[in-house]
């Protein structure tokens, strides 16, 4: 409140909202003015929960029900309604007809959306607040079904989609945080379900549930509840991090956490809720919207796996617009991972250029990129440019086999902690395509004013990062890297102009790569086979050679991760030195686990005799390793490495037999000195094969 501003009367705003309501025809937006945030009067809340819920002058939905409470599930429903009413402060003379309400309200719906009830959806609890309002059941079934379909959302249930979003959100936001967590195994779903399914009322007060409710449903926005999430695990961050208790008793307090809650935390508690969701891009919601809503809007979800992502995605088009805007808001540095060529060839004018070869191929002149990286956004910031924001987005080519080291370099950010890391979804490409869907009438519509180039080539919309089809074009609206900066910096100062130009422009070598427009016939020339002087003797199990150690094909079908599947809480633990000193390991080779999202673990490939382990290292007990994977010798069908990577080697295994070679699974290791390792599993297969055929 300005100084000098006098607070209106106490009850003054109450009177305004109950002749607003008295009025009738009363809006959202005109309760909102008028509440401003605060607690709802008791008297008042049923009316303005209605208007939210847009329930108000709803007919009976009960009406041409014949009222058969005759599920299977009956006598389910009706104990968990009786366990509410028996929770509740309602007169005796009251319990049986509000009873019968409650388990209308559940088996109706059952019954009209055919859907079977199950005590752990927490529909009791939801129903809870609603029934403290001493609602008519057709009120009371209006407001319940309103609330499912506005504000619960699709498959709120274990590993359901929901609880990855929000994973994704964390890291967003609290990268060491969720790292802790996921190192746990400590999943959302495990703490979080009955927050989301309850929309709290599950642990909070009844008090508490209401205030939480006033504020949420005038929100109109049925993703602030995952702000209100990140908050509560936020202010608990400290406690949790310092926990050293066991994963049951951590989840139960984490589970528990919002039962702390008091009336006087509220308004913090949306405050910086509002916070939180003003630092996170609009693509958050918009990617996700069918989360909320009909099952007809559903089938249209996006199918895209979100227990898979690597990190939060942003559309291209938010990325543009975002930079333009004046203000407070999400701006992000985008960050071009793709090879230097691609890059010179056509980006993005305002994106940095940080070659993700760079990571294995040199991995100290990446270290170096990374840190001029982190001070040009800085710079870019402090400068007020068009290219600056505290958001890192990492934009790669959009195929997902070329993709893999950028993800690599993603991963790299992700484990240093780095907050407000995304990816450009769909990469270059999609930014192409958008650019050319919004510009129809061609290229002097100006979508030159996006696109530079500084290797002196022509961009085209139509070309795939930026290699134009004919080799030519007449470079209308498009303009030098250089100039487009010049023109489009919004900065009184030259010489920043001139920093942030010289940082964003990239003048490296290309990089030696293979291109990725080779057609498939030309493919099999790019791998190179054990020769046959490598063994002697007949092809083994009666088909033709296929083990081969060279280079690995850029486009392959084969790619099951077999460790991705394993739980950890599963898995052996077992001491690492112990293993190593095993008379039967011939081999041990340090190395890093390389997954298809690019996160590494460290760990140790053991050779036997007949079989290679995998021993992947457990940060938090020193010495102590996961019995990773465990493969048998003679089912590895291919080892290959990259010509680019040679320490990246890749093992496949599956059964060779007449008809061809089916891949079981595939796993990928970043080995030092790979080639004394790929050189003894090699001679240790053979060994193996030998010994069966003979």
């Amino acid at each position: 409140m300005a100084e000098g501003e006098e607070a209106p009367p106490p009850g003054c705003w109450e009177k305004d909202l109950a002749e607003a309501l008295e009025e009738g025809g009363c809006d959202l937006e005109t309760v909102r003015n008028i509440i401003q945030g605060r607690r709802l009067p008791d008297d008042l809340r049923a009316k303005v929960w209605k208007i939210a819920l847009n329930v108000v002058g709803k007919g009976d939905s009960l009406a041409s029900w014949d009222g058969c409470l005759d599920l299977p599930e009956q006598s389910v429903i009706h104990k968990d309604c009786q366990e509410l009413i028996d929770r509740l402060s309602v007169p005796e003379d009251e319990k049986s007809v509000l009873l019968l309400d409650i388990e209308s309200v559940i088996t109706f719906y059952c019954k009209s959306r055919n859907v079977k009830y199950n005590s752990c959806l927490g529909w009791i609890h939801l129903l809870k607040p609603l029934v403290l309002l001493r609602l008519p059941r057709s009120d009371l079934y209006n407001c319940f079904y309103a609330i499912m379909n506005k504000f619960i959302p699709r498959d709120c249930f274990l590993k359901g989609r929901p609880f990855h979003l929000f994973r994704l959100l964390l890291q967003y936001h609290e990268p060491e945080l969720c790292s802790f967590l996921d190192t746990k195994k400590m999943t959302p779903d495990s703490y979080a379900l009955n927050w989301l399914g309850s929309l709290f009322s599950y642990y909070c007060s009844a008090e508490v549930t209401q205030a939480i409710w006033d504020g949420y449903l005038q929100q109109a926005d049925p993703f602030f509840i995952y702000f209100l999430m990140l908050i509560i695990l936020v202010n608990a961050k400290d406690v949790i991090l310092a926990q050293e208790s066991d994963k049951e008793e951590m989840i139960k307090f984490l589970e528990t956490s919002p039962a702390n809650l008091e009336l006087e935390d509220i308004e913090d508690l949306f405050s910086l809720a509002q916070y939180y969701c003003s630092k996170t891009p609009a693509s958050f919601r918009k990617d996700n919207h069918s989360l909320f809503g009909s099952s007809l809007l559903g089938l249209k979800d996006d199918d895209t796996d979100l227990s898979q992502a690597l990190c939060l995605a942003v559309s291209v088009s938010e990325i543009l617009q975002a930079n333009q805007q004046q203000g407070e808001g999400v701006r992000f540095f985008v960050v071009d991972c793709r090879p230097a060529e691609q890059y010179n060839a056509g980006h993005l004018s305002t994106a940095f250029h940080l070659d993700s070869d760079l990571m294995l191929q040199n991995p100290s002149e990446f270290a170096q990129s990374v840190k001029s990286l982190l001070e040009a956004q800085k710079q870019s910031i402090e400068s007020g440019s068009i290219a600056g924001g505290e958001h890192l987005c990492f934009m790669g080519s959009g195929r997902e086999e070329e993709d893999m080291y950028m993800n690599m370099v993603l991963a790299h950010f992700l484990q240093k902690n780095k907050e407000y890391v995304s990816i450009a979804k769909g990469g270059f490409m999609a930014l192409q395509q958008h650019l050319a869907d919004i510009n129809v009438e061609g290229p002097e519509s100006g979508y030159g004013h996006w696109i530079a180039s500084t290797s002196g080539s022509r961009s085209s919309i139509n070309s795939v990062d930026g290699d134009s089809p004919n080799g030519s074009s007449d470079g209308k609206g498009v303009k030098s890297l250089v100039n487009k900066m010049t023109v489009a910096l919004k900065t009184k100062s030259v010489n920043v102009k001139e920093k942030v130009i010289s940082f964003i422009e990239n003048t490296s070598t290309p990089v030696d790569r293979i291109p990725f427009n080779i057609p498939w016939p030309d493919r099999a020339s790019l791998e190179r086979h054990v020769s046959s002087s490598d063994r002697v003797g007949k092809p083994y199990r009666g088909v033709k050679p296929v083990f081969s150690i060279g280079d690995e094909e850029e486009y392959d079908t084969d790619e099951i991760d077999s460790s991705s599947m394993s739980d950890d809480d599963r898995k052996e633990v077992v001491n690492i030195q112990t293993w190593i000193n095993k008379p039967d390991v011939k081999y041990n080779f340090p190395c890093n686990e390389v997954k298809e999202n690019g996160h590494m673990f460290p760990s140790h490939l053991l050779v036997t005799a007949t079989h290679m382990y995998c021993l992947r290292e457990i940060p938090s007990r020193k010495g102590l390793a996961y019995i990773q994977s465990r493969q048998a010798l003679n089912s590895v069908v291919k080892i290959t490495s990259k010509k680019k990577h040679p320490e990246l080697i890749t093992f496949k295994y599956g059964n060779s037999n007449t008809s061809g070679i089916e891949i079981l699974a595939v796993e990928r290791y970043l080995i030092p000195n790979a080639g004394d390792a790929t050189k003894a599993i090699k001679q240790q297969i053979m060994k193996v094969l030998d010994a069966l055929e003979s």
